[in-house]
């Protein structure tokens, strides 16, 4: 594709599902080409730099096997035969159908399915607006946050720390359950920038040797889910060896008596035993974190996505909280910046049109509701069906043979908007080409930073793709869905949205690029207390305040026993890490990720791989439960032995036997709220076959 127009500069922010939410500039070559994608230097978190993935985003937005044009199945579900058919008949088709199944069911049995495809306000949570003016059936977006924030919040009462920049002027970061260089690039920027101008140290806390740790001064090589015993004894000699700020913990906590009673037994020496580090490796922690002030604790989901995640992320909350380390600049702890937005998302969601009656649905738990368990339709209908936007839950949900059993039905109808042929693509009934965030506007906060910043229309969509805000308002012309957002452009719902949130308005939005929303240090450091009632932190954490399904949960910062433990039959614990080319399944597609990726493996320890009597390049069976796969082995030894890592969300079709690594993940709702248990499953290895030649 070439044009003779002059190419331009134009700014943007990135759409996909990463706390970095970059602010970029893209090179504009003609009216539906783009060019290089960089980071803007300008922007004071991104700082110029954005991950490779993105960075290649013109091999995304110009992949040939983009879909272009609306297609409806004539053959067997998956089986890939399709015919092309208009607009107006594919959306006439998709109203004709939910229509149908409302009057057999009730609305209830339609469910609208989506989540971070893009993060933009508009086109990621529009989906809403026309599931509450129609009634359908809710959801509870319990897939990445809904552990690690909890957990946080418990402790804190606000989603909020220090300034994320704050990295920068600290004299010791602990990334602590995230690989960032995979994951939130950015968060490198500012840590490394205070190892260069202060000398700062680097620790990572992380159950396997990823980029991350290579780039740290030490790694704790935990075993996974063990992050409250680390914590709690890290506590234990801070108490101990008057690293504590009595001082603060006075004015500021609740709960401290009981806490320091109760660490008493939670010495090094029990730590170890638990998470697999020595006790040396313990104390030289504790003692380097103890010892200073300017500590910045910078904690991520990956730890928190297990069945004791909660209380993990509790836990390692507490550490700011003992030593004082909030009243510093450059110290305290930060985790997501979501409460400093304060926005009113009545428009974009239809919360004006909520009927609390209308039941709630467990995304992560789509493979059990789509199979009829009772457990989660209760006396509703059956889910008949589904329209899925920003979600392909045929790779990246869990308990992946429910998952695609509940596609397969017959009666389920499914309408899905995708920008490739995903698994979930594949099963659709009615499928529609979704643009590129380059090709629609929307707009943009900062999860793991402190910006809005606007992503306005950079080319014209290509083929006939439209946006989710444009079927989402042709879908609720033919519904008969009434609702002032449908009559709006998406430009508008932005400009309402800043305005009615206390932000500036959209043409100012547009004028800046951004907005720094970072609210003042004495808010950000808790100084003028924390967000409970009694403005204190929670060593004491109420649990029934955060969830129904509390029953059970420590009433202290602990090592909570409920993980899915190994066993003679299951003897090895399994993460399912981020790959560094992918975000969960996006970039899954482009030519150059795939490349970098090669395929999907496990990585084992040498030892492990010895007994099991496999080696480098072989397949083994990896199984449990839930089920089995087969899977190239990559000795590793950046693990503790009984340690496993698969990078990456592949798409079923990499796999040897066509399905994908979540096959072996419960769909089992973690406590107190729900939340997906990714990183939290035993398994056993069978060896299959030798290395090919």
């Amino acid at each position: 594709m070439t044009s003779s127009t002059q190419s331009e500069i134009l700014p943007s922010a990135c759409p996909h599902d990463c706390p970095s939410t970059c602010a970029l500039e893209i090179e504009r070559l003609g009216p539906q080409q783009i060019g290089r994608v960089r980071g803007a230097a300008d922007n004071s978190y991104t700082a110029g730099v954005i991950c490779a993935k993105v960075a290649r985003y013109t091999e995304r937005t110009h992949h040939p096997d983009r879909l272009m044009h609306p297609m409806r199945r004539v053959g067997e579900k998956g089986s890939g035969e399709w015919q092309r058919i208009s607009w107006d008949d594919a959306l006439d088709e998709v109203a004709e159908a939910f229509l149908k199944r409302e009057a057999e069911y009730g609305s209830e049995t339609i469910w609208p399915y989506y989540y971070a495809g893009t993060m933009g306000l508009v086109q990621r949570d529009g989906i809403n607006r026309l599931r509450h003016v129609k009634k359908y059936s809710r959801q509870h977006s319990t897939i990445c946050t809904t552990l690690a924030w909890t957990g946080w919040n418990v402790g804190t009462g606000s989603l909020h720390g220090t300034d994320p920049r704050e990295m920068a002027k600290s004299d010791l970061v602990v990334i602590w359950g995230t690989n960032a260089v995979h994951t939130q690039i950015n968060v490198m920027t500012h840590a490394t920038r205070a190892r260069k101008e202060r000398g700062a140290k680097i620790v990572v806390i992380d159950p396997y040797r990823n980029a991350t740790a290579i780039a740290a001064d030490m790694h704790l090589c935990v075993r996974p889910g063990t992050d409250g015993a680390l914590a709690c004894a890290v506590m234990h000699i801070l108490f101990a060896e008057n690293m504590a700020d009595r001082a603060y913990i006075a004015k500021y906590t609740k709960g401290a008596a009981e806490l320091e009673e109760h660490l008493k037994t939670r010495t090094p020496e029990w730590a170890a035993d638990i998470t697999g580090l020595s006790v040396e490796e313990i104390y030289e922690f504790a003692r380097l974190y103890g010892q200073t002030k300017k500590s910045f604790l910078r904690l991520g989901y990956g730890f928190s996505r297990s069945r004791n995640g909660s209380v993990n992320m509790h836990a390692a909350s507490c550490l700011a909280a003992v030593t004082g380390a909030w009243q510093h600049e450059g110290g305290g702890a930060f985790h997501n910046n979501g409460a400093i937005y304060h926005w009113n998302k009545t428009l974009i969601e239809g919360l004006d049109a909520v009927d609390p009656n209308i039941r709630v649905l467990d995304m992560s738990r789509i493979g059990p509701v789509l199979t009829g368990d009772k457990r989660d339709l209760g006396d509703g209908p059956p889910i008949t069906g589904l329209f899925i936007q920003n979600m392909n839950p045929m790779d990246v949900a869990p308990d992946l043979t429910k998952v695609h059993a509940g596609f397969a039905r017959d009666d389920l109808f499914v309408c899905v908007h995708e920008q490739f042929m995903t698994e979930t693509a594949k099963m659709a009934d009615i499928l529609l080409p979704a643009t590129t965030f380059v090709e629609h506007d929307d707009f943009y906060q900062g999860g793991g930073q402190n910006h809005i910043m606007m992503g306005g229309k950079i080319i014209e969509p290509l083929g006939e793709c439209r946006s989710n805000h444009e079927v989402i308002c042709g879908l609720a012309k033919r519904l008969g869905a009434n609702h002032r957002g449908f009559e709006m452009t998406e430009m508008e719902i932005i400009d309402d949205t800043l305005k009615i949130s206390g932000w500036p308005d959209a043409a100012s939005l547009t004028a800046s690029k951004w907005h720094d929303c970072q609210i003042p240090y004495e808010e950000a450091h808790y100084l003028n207390g924390f967000g409970h009632a009694d403005k204190k932190f929670h060593f004491t954490p109420d649990w029934s305040r955060m969830g129904p399904n509390f029953d059970g949960m420590p009433s202290l910062p602990d090592h909570w026993e409920v993980i899915d433990q190994t066993d003679a039959e299951h003897p090895f614990r399994m993460v399912t890490a981020p790959a560094r080319n992918f975000l969960n399944s996006s970039f899954t597609a482009t030519p150059t990720s795939l490349k970098k990726e090669k395929r999907p493996t496990v990585k084992i320890h040498g030892s492990d791989a010895a007994r099991l009597g496999t080696e480098d390049g072989a397949i083994v069976r990896l199984g449990n439960r839930q089920g089995s796969l087969l899977i190239h082995v990559e000795i590793f030894d950046g693990v503790q032995p009984g340690t496993v890592i698969s990078e990456g969300v592949w798409p079923g079709k990499h796999f040897i036997e066509k399905v994908g690594i979540n096959i072996l993940i419960s769909a089992e709702a973690a406590k107190p709220n729900g939340g997906a248990v990714f990183h939290d499953t035993a398994v056993w290895i069978r060896p299959e076959s030798a290395p090919s030649e």
